[in-house]
């Protein structure tokens, strides 16, 4: 059963029999807003968005990260799904999936930010979402809904975190301004 979060909540990442998650994929879906064109025809528009996980250790650096750049952490355990360009197609756009189980116990927190590296914002966006799947038995965990049109070109959407033997996932849904996740570094760190 998956959970709608709103900004701030968290979710625990523990399985209903006591067990913790241990592969889990945090999918980020998109539509361009479709434009009215001449003579009333509906003009759509390629909007591109980059899903990006940076891995910081307990007092806040930066260890590692994951974007359409560097598809893989240096350790093998985050992987990206590759550049989405536009936004077409139903469901997940761009995901990045993480085995919990084998990340480095160095790592302390996952935040999954995503950014328009062609500047466009999120004005020109609908319908997108992130959201959490068990990759174990592709159910949804957890969603949360990145409401909030702007001209912010930038969101920082949730971060998993450990939660003693387990992990849990935060909605944080905060916008920011930055074209790639390394512009987004400072904005980040009031929610580690």
């Amino acid at each position: 059963m998956s959970v709608s979060l709103a900004k701030g909540q968290s979710v625990s990442l523990k399985k209903n029999d006591g067990g913790t998650l241990t592969h889990v994929r945090m999918g980020l879906g998109w539509d361009a807003v479709k434009k009215k064109g001449f003579f009333g025809g509906v003009k759509s528009q390629s909007i591109d968005l980059d899903a990006s996980a940076v891995m910081y250790d307990a007092a806040g650096n930066v260890l590692d990260q994951v974007w359409f750049n560097q598809l893989k952490s240096k350790d093998g355990t985050v992987l990206h799904s590759g550049d989405n360009l536009t936004g077409d197609g139903d469901g997940d756009d761009e995901s990045v999936t993480v085995f919990l189980d084998r990340v480095s116990p160095s790592v302390a927190q996952i935040v999954f930010v995503v950014n328009s590296f062609t500047g466009q914002n999120f004005s020109q966006i609908e319908n997108a979402f992130c959201r959490l799947v068990d990759e174990t038995t592709r159910q949804e965990i957890a969603r949360y809904d990145l409401t909030g049109s702007g001209t912010h070109n930038a969101q920082i959407m949730s971060k998993v975190s450990r939660d003693g033997a387990g992990w849990s996932m935060t909605a944080i849904g905060a916008i920011a301004n930055g074209r790639t996740f390394q512009q987004l570094l400072p904005a980040i760190t009031p929610y580690l």
